[in-house]
């Protein structure tokens, strides 16, 4: 079977509570919960990403970074991570999940994957931008499911 990643929390467009809450944006940056299936046979651990890949920095952004998410689960609830899993730098300089919030009248592609990997943590070093994190989850990668959601475009509020 196909490694798939869904959302019961997402659409193909971000719901208003989903978005940032700075930047010119009003939402709760409500963090929606996922699930994965099918996960490639070797699989001892998982990592999820979410990247803005038409941000205008020349390499997108990123949104949220976690790791260590152990083997057996199969998915994040919107309210907790599973146990051992962490967060890792966003391209805010701090740990967490933030939600979209794409300049107006722009929409940008927001994209969701779950990494399979084959080790059971990451040796990833304290205060590690989500670049370098980056680099030691496609080392490790298995296989990856991924879901683009778009954000935008805004309107003034």
């Amino acid at each position: 079977a196909e490694f798939v990643l869904s959302s019961p929390d997402l659409g193909k467009t971000f719901k208003p509570e989903q978005y940032h809450s700075e930047f010119g944006c009003s939402g709760r940056s409500a963090r929606p919960a996922l699930q994965w299936s099918s996960a490639p046979k070797g699989t001892k651990s998982f990592a999820v990403t979410v990247h803005d890949i038409d941000a205008p920095t020349g390499s997108g952004f990123w949104h949220w970074v976690v790791i260590d998410i152990p083997a057996q689960a199969t998915g994040i609830a919107s309210s907790g991570l599973p146990d051992g899993a962490k967060e890792g730098n966003t391209d805010l300089g701090k740990p967490g999940y933030f939600g979209p919030c794409p300049p107006i009248p722009r929409k940008h592609r927001y994209v969701f994957t779950v990494h399979a990997l084959d080790v059971d943590r990451l040796d990833v070093p304290d205060g590690a931008t989500a670049a370098l994190t980056g680099f030691f989850i496609w080392q490790h990668e298995l296989g990856r499911a991924k879901l683009v959601v778009t954000g935008g475009p805004r309107k003034k509020e």
